[in-house]
């Protein structure tokens, strides 16, 4: 019986084509840079949620978290999920205020799909008497982007400044 044997040029020949063939193969497309198209969505979203809040507007407020969202406030416990959220959204909106939100930053993942919105809120409240007193918090947002390219809360925590 014949012995096969191989021939190190003949090998090293494929082995140099196979590399080629494998370098050559082309690369997934770069990821778009879409961060400040993303940070200016998300300032808007903070508008529209100050001027859903200023016309009680409860389920435009909602629309803009995510179902599994967490919610965190100062002397409270966490709201996990939108139902239990709304709870507390809707308790905010029944109090006489005028809410002011003053944006600090809007930092958006290179990736493109997380986004951290940090800055204050001014509540005016006013009470039975009309007498108005301003509380400040500061407040951080993490903002996801769904697969249909909306940006949606998934945690939201404030806390007073003292």
């Amino acid at each position: 019986m014949p012995r096969k044997t191989f021939h190190s040029p003949i090998v090293a020949a494929a082995f140099a084509a196979l590399l080629a063939v494998s370098c050559a193969q082309p690369k997934p497309a770069e990821i778009s840079d879409t961060r400040a198209a993303d940070e200016a969505a998300i300032r808007a979203a903070d508008a529209d949620f100050a001027k859903a809040a200023a016309a009680k507007d409860l389920d435009k407020c909602m629309s803009l978290y995510a179902d599994d969202a967490v919610f965190l406030s100062s002397g409270s416990p966490a709201a996990v999920g939108k139902d239990n959220i709304r709870t507390v959204i809707q308790r905010m909106l029944a109090t006489p205020m005028q809410l002011t939100i003053h944006v600090a930053s809007v930092d958006v993942a290179r990736s493109g799909d997380l986004a951290v919105d940090r800055g204050t809120v001014e509540a005016a409240v006013s009470d039975k008497k009309g007498k108005t007193t301003t509380q400040t918090s500061e407040y951080m947002l993490v903002w996801k982007k769904g697969a249909d390219g909306t940006w949606k809360i998934v945690a939201d925590t404030s806390a007073n400044e003292k």
